[in-house]
């Protein structure tokens, strides 16, 4: 008797098993309804059915792949305008800070840019070419990065967003010897930071 208890005890624990697997493993219906009000705009519904939760998961992990190409869309457009801001710079002539209509426009480019970005802050280096003593290059780079600073303030942007320095002739763009890379060394380099 022993012997047909265990057996039907055991029986029984398979069926219940059996059982539990079976329902734990079936579809599963999910209805999901959430109302949006939007300030005036006629209330919408929005009704969502899924048959499996591996459906509802492959749903989600799309709309994710979907934001996160978007969010990369909109970076890599942000980061080619910091990318240009950060490496347009403007030129100088020969021991001269004035500057010209073309230099004026990259700086109404740039203010622009500041503006949107209001939380954005920018370092002008001032930079000359390697000829001139090293104090006078150093006076001449920072008097090259107010005017630049000046004409971003005259359009708006605050000084407390424009920090300067002077680099003189300690970060020539071509090491070379000659009037082409005299002239590119004769110049502002513009870095934003928060």
């Amino acid at each position: 008797m022993t012997k047909t208890m265990m057996r039907g005890s055991i029986i029984l624990a398979i069926v219940f098993s059996s059982l539990l697997l079976v329902t734990s493993c079936a579809k599963k219906q999910i209805g999901v309804s959430e109302r949006i009000q939007k300030p005036g705009v006629v209330e919408e519904e929005k009704v969502v059915v899924v048959e499996e939760e591996k459906q509802a998961l492959g749903a989600e992990e799309k709309v994710v792949v979907i934001v996160e190409e978007e969010e990369k869309i909109l970076s890599a457009g942000l980061k080619a305008k910091i990318r240009e801001f950060n490496t347009e710079n403007i030129y100088f002539a020969f021991d001269k800070s004035d500057l010209d209509s073309r230099t004026q426009a990259i700086l109404k480019k740039k203010a622009a840019f500041l503006r949107e970005d209001a939380s954005g802050k920018v370092l002008i280096g001032g930079n000359c070419d390697e000829r001139g003593t090293e104090a006078y290059n150093l006076a001449l780079g920072e008097r090259r990065a107010h005017s630049a600073k000046n004409f971003l303030m005259a359009l708006g942007i605050s000084g407390d967003r424009i920090s300067t320095v002077s680099y003189g002739e300690e970060r020539p763009a071509d090491p070379a010897h000659t009037p082409t890379a005299w002239a590119l060394n004769r110049r502002d380099t513009f870095r934003l930071f928060k």
